[in-house]
């Protein structure tokens, strides 16, 4: 599970990979989150957009569902830059509050189940709204959205 995770923009995958080491920083415009798997996470999200469902998915059926690709692999330290998947981007920008409040709600089930009293302490509504924020800036700027995860 990655400790600190920050979704931020930048203009490109060159940029976004040039975090690896000190992380998006306070230049990029971005949202934090802990104690969350920000590519389960990016997986379910994306799921969630192409087959909506209130309900929790299956293990199975997440875990055969298309991961989000590294910009960096992870080495030894576990840092990863993740590129969220351009059609995630676009649902996200074009999410109503009904649905990033259903998501927010599946994603929190699922993980209480998987972590119970473990599971993170952020408000991951609050998360997922300014992950669509970054989405939608993403779109008007032609730039991409991307996780750091440590």
């Amino acid at each position: 599970m990655a400790h600190d995770i920050v979704f931020f923009l930048a203009p490109d995958d060159a940029a976004a990979a040039a975090t690896r080491l000190r992380g998006p920083g306070e230049a990029c415009d971005s949202v934090t989150c802990r104690f969350v798997e920000p590519d389960t996470a990016i997986a379910e999200w994306d799921m969630y957009f192409e087959q909506p469902s209130a309900e929790t998915p299956p293990v199975a059926q997440l875990l055969a569902w298309a991961w989000p690709e590294w910009v960096t692999a992870p080495l030894n330290d576990g840092i990863e830059v993740f590129a969220l998947p351009k059609r995630l981007t676009r649902a996200l920008a074009n999410a109503s509050a009904a649905e990033l409040e259903e998501l927010a709600g599946r994603w929190t089930a699922r993980l209480r189940a998987e972590d119970g009293d473990d599971m993170t302490d952020d408000d991951l509504l609050t998360v997922l709204q300014g992950v669509a924020r970054l989405a939608a800036s993403a779109l008007n700027t032609g730039g991409a959205l991307y996780s750091w995860s440590f």
